[in-house]
């Protein structure tokens, strides 16, 4: 398995990824709208995206994270907001590698850290999650939908 960065150019195979990933949370089937918001961000340059192939070159799984900032400590801080591997390539250590490459990409960027937000069912994720030293935040996230 190979993990690298995602450019512009790999949008057509990261859509239907993150097509399941969408799905897995409840959302509404929109193929077209995965691919057009995946071109928008990489494009702008608004996320950092990683995507894990095999070594044929398929896409197996990716991570999008979104740069934000901690005024407390004055530092870069990233937002690990998507994370999805094909029912195919899990329990293979796919998720890891990424989870992985986004710790480096913080380390490389010099930020305090990783957030991330999963629900409160999704046992293998925090199963993971735990696994890899992240930690039970002490803050509550509220939302205002609008």
């Amino acid at each position: 398995m190979i993990v690298r960065e995602a450019v512009l150019e790999d949008v057509d195979q990261l859509a239907p990824l993150f097509e399941g990933y969408r799905r897995f949370y409840r959302q509404p089937s929109d193929p077209e709208g995965a691919r057009r918001f995946l071109a928008e961000r990489l494009g702008a340059r608004e996320s950092r995206v990683f995507v894990a192939e095999t070594p044929e070159g398929r896409a197996v799984g990716f991570v999008q994270l979104f740069p934000s900032f901690s005024s407390v400590s004055m530092k870069r801080l990233w937002i690990l907001n998507d994370l999805f591997i094909a029912p195919e390539a899990r329990r293979t250590g796919v998720a890891r590698a990424l989870m992985e490459r986004a710790r480096l990409l913080a380390v490389e960027t010099g930020a305090k850290g990783l957030i991330l937000e999963t629900e409160s069912h999704n046992a293998p994720a925090k199963t993971l999650y735990e696994e890899l030293g992240w930690e039970l935040g002490g803050t509550h996230h509220y939302e205002l939908q609008v």
